[in-house]
Formats: C-alpha cells, structure tokens, sequence
C-alpha cells in the first residue's frame, strides 16, 4: 500500500511540474500563437486567391502541392492547418508565379 501511495505521488507530483511549466509557456506563447495562426491563415487565403486567379480546381492544386485534395480542402475550410513541408512548397509555388509575372 506505502508503494502504491508513493507511485502515485510521484505521479501526482510530476503532474504538477508539468501543468505548471504549461502555465508559464501559456503567457508566453499566446502572443506567439496568435501571430501564427495569422500567418497561416494568410498563406491560406494567398493560396486560394492564386488558385482561383488561375482557375485552378482543389484537385489540381493538391497535385501540384503533392497532398491528397482533401488536405487541401480542409486548409480552404480551416479544418487544418498546413504542416512545415506544406508551407515551404505552397511558398515555392506563390514565389514561382509572383515571378512569371
């Protein structure tokens, strides 16, 4: 029973150190966070304009990115997100048409 009660201490103690690292990250980060999820959203609403400028289809545009369509269409619907990979390649190709123009 002494054991059990010490794990679970342990447990309960390692808990803590950890929620209370998450608090102090939190006032850090939500500054942090709020500016990311700006820039996303900004690289999102670049990529459906450049889409729809060149009357690119969802599909035809997940071909180009290499994605499946329905990670596309659940970026358009902010669903998701686009992971790091993503977002240099929808970079490359913004870049790529800003500079045929």
């Amino acid at each position: 029973m002494c054991a059990f009660i010490k794990k679970w201490n342990d447990h309960y103690n390692f808990s803590v150190i950890i929620l209370e690292e998450r608090k102090t990250m939190k006032k850090f980060d939500n500054k942090s966070f709020l500016l990311y999820n700006a820039n996303m959203n900004e690289l999102v609403e670049k990529l459906d304009n450049y889409r729809l400028e060149n009357r690119v289809s969802q599909k035809q545009l997940a071909d180009k990115l290499h994605v499946h369509f329905s990670t596309v269409n659940r970026w358009f619907n902010e669903k998701t997100k686009p992971n790091k990979i993503q977002r240099y390649h929808i970079k490359k190709l913004l870049e790529e048409q800003n500079s045929q123009e």
